[in-house]
């Protein structure tokens, strides 16, 4: 699909499969709020993706290969927060900024998917017409 529409859809394809993995973590850190000791955890990618299709689009050399390279070996960070806790059985689940996570990363998902489905619907109007 690269040579069809660029990397458009790889692109949209890797985040939704990072948001999913956040939102994945996010409910782990909710179902975990009254486990005593627990530390939450919460996922990153966005730094990491910027960095690597930055240095891709710097590079004068087989720039549509290096987007794609680019785009598939990014990898999420899971990070493991140890020292916020203000409860006394250790946990440090704060279930407010656990919520918000959640619908953003909801709504960064609905976001991507419509994305990705009006990206599908132009490039099946504009086969039709062939």
């Amino acid at each position: 699909m690269p040579e069809v529409y660029g990397n458009g859809i790889a692109l949209t394809e890797k985040i939704l499969d990072f948001l999913w993995g956040r939102q994945t973590v996010t409910l782990n850190n909710i179902a975990n709020n009254d486990t005593p000791g627990f530390k939450s955890q919460y996922m990153t990618f966005e730094d990491e993706l910027d960095r690597r299709l930055s240095a891709a689009n710097g590079s004068t050399t087989m720039k549509g290969g290096r987007m794609n390279d680019a785009i598939s070996n990014t990898r999420a960070s899971l990070h493991t927060t140890w020292n916020e806790s203000s409860r006394l059985d250790g946990n440090n689940v704060d279930m407010d900024q656990e919520q918000v996570e959640l619908v953003r990363t909801v709504y960064e998902y609905q976001f991507m998917v419509s994305s990705i489905s009006n990206d599908i619907n132009r490039l099946r109007s504009a086969a039709k017409s062939f």
